[in-house]
């Protein structure tokens, strides 16, 4: 049992950054035996780590129709976006401290970087500057839910190394009124653009198929 719990975690870590990565899309369905095949290892492990995706909201079981990456229509994504906000605000007037605080700073956007890459781990470091774990929990497990809807849409904005660039450095400067209206801005000019987000996420799963 404890081999299967070892395996289980070491899969769950797997799988998780395949979800950040992109590999799957909103929709795509997660078949065990493929993975089992692929990592070498029983079906045990690989179900014991796709329920833990599962309990984190990470994949949906559907039931008969399996286990699948979710596929948020537009009040859960909506929803989503507004919880994100909510909580880099908070993480955001808990940490207060001057910029001479240690903290990770990742550096600024750029077209070369991975932009849903930069996006987890801005939004990560401004949860982690909180000393809040609770907190910062709530944001890593916001930010995994998102980042397969982040990684599907790149594209629909076009200025969005720049948003994040913005964000970056207010984070950096500790500028917290401006980089929180710049989190207000963010996640706003998502939720207007809900009903094409979801449009896109469908039609990349349309082309699966």
């Amino acid at each position: 049992m404890s081999e299967n719990h070892s395996k289980s975690a070491f899969l769950h870590g797997r799988i998780r950054r395949a979800l950040q990565c992109g590999r799957y899309v909103p929709g795509q369905r997660i078949d065990p035996a493929m993975l089992a095949d692929e990592f070498d290892t029983s079906p045990t492990p690989v179900r014991l780590a796709l329920m833990r995706l599962v309990g984190e909201g990470l994949v949906a079981d559907c039931a008969r129709a399996g286990l699948h990456v979710p596929l948020p229509n537009e009040v859960t994504l909506r929803d989503h976006y507004d919880w994100m906000q909510r909580l880099l605000l908070m993480a955001c007037r808990i940490d207060a401290a001057p910029v001479t605080r240690r903290t990770t700073r990742p550096k600024t956007a750029s077209a070369g970087d991975d932009l849903v890459k930069r996006t987890w781990q801005l939004f990560d470091a401004i949860a982690r500057a909180s000393a809040h774990r609770s907190l910062h929990q709530a944001v890593k497990q916001a930010n995994d839910r998102l980042a397969p809807v982040r990684r599907a849409k790149q594209g629909l904005i076009e200025d969005a190394f720049e948003e994040l660039s913005t964000l970056d450095r207010h984070w950096q400067q500790r500028d917290i009124p401006a980089l929180e209206a710049a989190i207000r801005a963010y996640h706003e000019r998502r939720k207007r653009l809900t009903p094409c987000i979801v449009a896109v996420l469908n039609d990349g799963l349309d082309a699966l198929h």
